[in-house]
């Protein structure tokens, strides 16, 4: 059956918003004499959205999986050097910090602290004995469960270490000032939050940060780049970033977008409690709009079929994040992840609440 009822929106956002989707058919359309001057404009655009106060310090990129792997592998790394990290990370985080690990960089995991992420005791322990950044997700893609991710910044700067978060999942529901955070590096996806077509995402970069690459730089007379720039990434997805800012300027006018998306988890999490699932995670209140749930009787797979044959689409399995679900104990079957967005209707959670109804009862 078709799709009637979409809760991936963890994944990718759907639908798109209509200014969305009309900004990136324009972009395509649109003349090549006028790419420069849209694209500095989008550019400037997206950087106010992130409070970003020079867009030189905002690389644009293809997403969040490549701005963490621009982020790590272009800091300048040494045998000995730590790294500390938590227990929920994505593989986008996790693959670039174990291939450290091969060049005698040291990964050290912070364990969760019941259904917080990250044991903020265990992270200042590992902050005593010596660390060169601190990278943690903001938000769980598998539970949502949101970390301190601003005590944590504060607590790795105190130590003398840098911060860098992964955004992916709060980006668009959370309003992320980098000034405020006075984080270092901060990465964040376009497809997700903020509404954007799949190939956008970006990476900040502090400007007390050097990242230095010997070699790699345009003016030919400078003997490395104090970070990565537009040619380190790839062309720009024009209609991409279009869209992404179509997507910030229509949440800008969607302030209650995340209590209502709450809201609207808070209803699907009753249903399926009381159908007999178990969540994982925190309340709702301490999580983006994403619900974990695990059934004794019936992998999660199962279930997604389920809800599939009812029109309901969701996210079974490990959702690119082994780590989160070692920590869970939800390996190596994972979790029934939905999620919702602000594009979301009423009228969907309805539906979706009778599909869960007649799935969780199906064993």
């Amino acid at each position: 059956p078709l799709v009637s009822v979409y809760l991936n929106h963890a994944g990718t956002s759907w639908p798109k918003p209509a200014p969305v989707q009309e900004a990136a058919r324009r972009a395509l359309a649109g003349d090549p004499g006028r790419w420069a001057e849209d694209f500095a404009r989008d550019h400037r655009r997206v950087a106010r959205a992130f409070g970003v106060p020079d867009p030189a310090r905002l690389l644009l990129t293809p997403g969040c999986t490549s701005a963490l792997a621009v982020a790590i592998a272009d800091l300048p790394w040494a045998p000995g050097d730590r790294v500390l990290c938590g227990s929920f990370e994505h593989h986008a985080l996790m693959r670039p910090l174990l291939k450290l690990a091969e060049r005698g960089v040291e990964i050290v995991r912070i364990p969760p602290d019941g259904d917080a992420p990250l044991d903020l005791a265990a992270l200042d322990a590992a902050l005593d004995a010596g660390a060169r950044l601190v990278a943690t997700t903001a938000a769980s893609n598998v539970t949502g469960a949101l970390s301190p991710y601003a005590e944590i910044t504060a607590r790795a700067h105190a130590a003398g270490a840098l911060s860098l978060i992964d955004a992916a999942q709060v980006a668009g529901w959370v309003d992320l000032d980098v000034r405020a955070l006075d984080v270092d590096l901060l990465a964040f996806a376009g497809h997700k939050g903020p509404q954007a077509p799949w190939g956008i995402g970006g990476l900040y970069v502090h400007e007390r940060l050097t990242m230095t690459t010997p070699g790699a730089v345009c003016d030919l007379d400078a003997p490395c780049a104090p970070m990565p720039g537009y040619c380190d990434t790839g062309s720009v997805d024009r209609a991409a970033l279009a869209g992404l800012v179509a997507g910030l300027d229509w949440l800008e006018a969607r302030p209650d977008r995340l209590a209502r998306a709450r809201q609207q988890i808070a209803t699907l999490e009753a249903t399926a409690v009381e159908a007999g699932a178990r969540r994982l995670g925190p309340p709702a209140e301490s999580r983006v709009p994403t619900l974990a749930l695990v059934q004794e009787a019936r992998p999660p797979a199962a279930l997604a079929a389920e809800l599939a044959e009812r029109g309901v689409l969701a996210s079974a399995g490990l959702q690119c994040a082994p780590e989160a679900h070692r920590a869970l104990g939800t390996d190596p079957d994972g979790v029934l992840r939905l999620s919702v967005g602000p594009t979301t209707p009423d009228a969907a959670i309805e539906r979706a609440c009778e599909a869960l109804r007649a799935a969780l009862g199906a064993g």
